[in-house]
């Protein structure tokens, strides 16, 4: 059977985000991926950000996000932009602030599209905006005493 865009599978859906949100408890992976379930969806990608143990050859030993409070809104800001750019059936997006450990879920998103390609895409284009564009800034602290302030996400 030839593909289509007849159907109305094909197509983004009427209101496709599903969850966005900046928490101070920790994120889980089923939460993102139930909000992103769709019959419609052939593919779906999840994009996992974790503390991690080293950062620019030094050793991380925790660190902190702290937010503005527009950065919820940008995330739907940000949101809206990907479904427009995409034929995204739902999405997901969460981020964590306040003191995390190394290995903790510092940001979570997932989207689901028609075609996974189309899926990798749009997580790409989500979790990059959100990086780039979301007042969000991290405070790390290293191993040696020293700490440093980083930009968005």
């Amino acid at each position: 059977m030839a593909p289509t865009t007849d159907h109305p599978g094909e197509r983004a859906a009427d209101d496709p985000i599903k969850l966005i949100g900046i928490r101070e408890t920790p994120l889980s992976l089923d939460e993102v991926f139930r909000a992103v379930g769709d019959d419609a969806a052939g593919g779906t990608a999840l994009f996992v950000g974790t503390v991690r143990n080293h950062d620019g050859g030094a050793d991380v030993d925790e660190l902190g996000y702290s937010c503005h409070p527009t950065a919820e809104a940008e995330m739907r800001r940000i949101a809206e932009k990907v479904a427009a750019e995409y034929p995204v059936r739902a999405l997901a997006a969460v981020h964590r602030v306040g003191g995390l450990r190394v290995g903790d879920l510092a940001v979570v998103v997932g989207v689901s599209c028609p075609h996974r390609g189309e899926a990798f895409e749009a997580c790409r284009k989500l979790i990059d905006d959100l990086k780039h564009e979301v007042p969000i800034w991290k405070h790390q602290k290293f191993s040696d005493g020293t700490e440093e302030w980083v930009g968005a996400c």
